[in-house]
């Protein structure tokens, strides 16, 4: 391998980001600070969009995209201009929890088609360990005619993103790194060195990298499906669960995870891949596949206090005007990917009742299109029997009791706040028929 790292910094060679979205376009941006980048994205609109300023996963922001040099494309011939390749496309399950692989390997056959010698490859999407050796690499094979480990090289960087969050960005996080030989391994440290201020960590194989970002949702998984069946359980002795927790986390090792609804592409996700790959091994997971299964009924349980509210506050519950206040899978978000929200959604219309949504954050498009769901302003809600507040907007979080109370029609108001965003003192005392997780 020519000194690909020198070409890189002299810009002799280019940089290419395949995938754009909340992972893939503040790593293109950060790289375009030092390096020539290209970034490529299948999606038209959204090239559009960069081209003109506009940051629709709102983690980069505006200006930044506004600002940057990287020269955004939808045109795949473009990549043939890189040799550094750093794939960040999304990996989500089918609906039977199966990995679902298709965007990987569609993305690895549009950069085999245009691969050329010298190259290094790097995949950041969350796989199960093997898929970059034996999934990935076979395709970039086949497309372009080259052979992984003599014309060109393969590594793995698992991503570790978390939308909404503007601290531990980046550059702040430590950056697993792995590479297919000594020699790339090397390269992908220095190459991610640039932009990680943080440092890397030199993972001794892909596999182990692939696996290290797998654990780490996975733990945090079991970790919240825990305090979500500790809720239940203190729901039916008649305690408050946060007070619970609140008490316990005056000890010095006590975790502080919070129940609550558990969604997006990572923790929701990651650990239907370890399990999958255990099951083709002849293991059946237990610990991991019992907490994914307290984590997916949550929202039924949620939507089920609601109903059970409603009728304690003497509403018709066929014809009771019920309003969800956030519909993203996270707070400060607008990703609706994979909430799990729409369970709350779906389990109401399940009872005849069709909630209004109100969510400023949120993509009104990708809601209309994955959910049927047509957003409200908050200005346009009408009246309600009761509100589910689901997402911890700053929005949401900065509203005070006067103005809920205008929100409600006359009778009992019924709040379910599921994070546990309000003050359960001052609602209940307000007369509120509140509940929490």
């Amino acid at each position: 391998m020519v000194d690909l790292y020198g070409n890189l910094i002299n810009k002799d060679a280019k940089l290419s980001v395949v995938g754009l979205g909340y992972v893939g376009l503040p790593l293109a941006i950060a790289f375009a600070k030092q390096l020539d980048v290209i970034g490529y994205d299948l999606d038209e609109r959204k090239i559009e969009l960069y081209k003109n300023g506009v940051d629709p996963t709102k983690e980069a922001g505006d200006d930044a995209v506004r600002e940057t040099s990287v020269a955004f494309t939808s045109d795949a011939s473009w990549l043939r201009e890189a040799k550094f390749h750093i794939v960040a496309v999304p990996t989500p399950v089918r609906e039977d929890h199966t990995p679902d692989l298709s965007l990987v390997e569609g993305a690895s056959r549009i950069l085999g088609q245009n691969l050329i010698k010298g190259s290094v490859v790097v995949f950041e999407s969350t796989v199960y360990p093997g898929v970059t050796e034996e999934v990935c690499a076979p395709i970039l094979e086949k497309e372009s005619g080259l052979v992984c480990g003599v014309d060109f090289k393969i590594g793995y960087s698992p991503e570790r993103i978390n939308p909404g969050d503007k601290v531990h960005r980046l550059e702040t996080i430590q950056k697993v790194v792995s590479g297919m030989d000594s020699e790339t391994l090397e390269v992908v440290a220095k190459v991610y060195g640039l932009v990680v201020k943080a440092g890397v960590y030199r993972a001794e194989s892909i596999k182990v990298a692939e696996a290290a970002k797998v654990i780490e949702n996975s733990q945090r998984d079991i970790n919240i499906a825990f305090m979500n069946e500790l809720s239940l359980i203190f729901h039916k002795l008649g305690i408050d669960t946060q007070a619970v927790l609140n008490a316990a986390g005056t000890k010095w090792n006590f975790l502080p995870f919070r129940p609550g609804l558990v969604g997006g592409h990572c923790i929701g996700v990651d650990p239907y891949y370890l399990t999958h790959k255990a099951e083709s091994m002849g293991y059946h997971s237990q610990v991991i596949l019992a907490g994914r299964r307290i984590n997916d009924d949550m929202g039924h349980y949620v939507a089920e206090n609601a109903i059970k509210l409603l009728i304690k506050a003497e509403k018709q519950v066929q014809k009771a005007k019920v309003a969800i206040l956030g519909v993203t899978f996270k707070e400060n978000c607008p990703d609706v990917r994979n909430t799990r929200v729409i369970d709350i959604v779906r389990e109401l219309q399940d009872y005849g009742i069709e909630p209004c949504i109100v969510d400023p954050v949120a993509d009104a498009d990708e809601a209309k299109r994955l959910y049927g769901i047509e957003l409200l302003n908050m200005e346009n809600l009408q009246p309600v029997d009761a509100i589910i507040l689901a997402a911890a907007h700053k929005e949401f979080s900065d509203l005070k009791r006067r103005e809920m109370d205008r929100l409600f029609d006359k009778g009992k108001k019924v709040l379910l706040d599921v994070k546990g965003l309000l003050d359960k003192a001052e609602y209940e005392a307000a007369d509120y028929l509140y509940w929490r997780l």
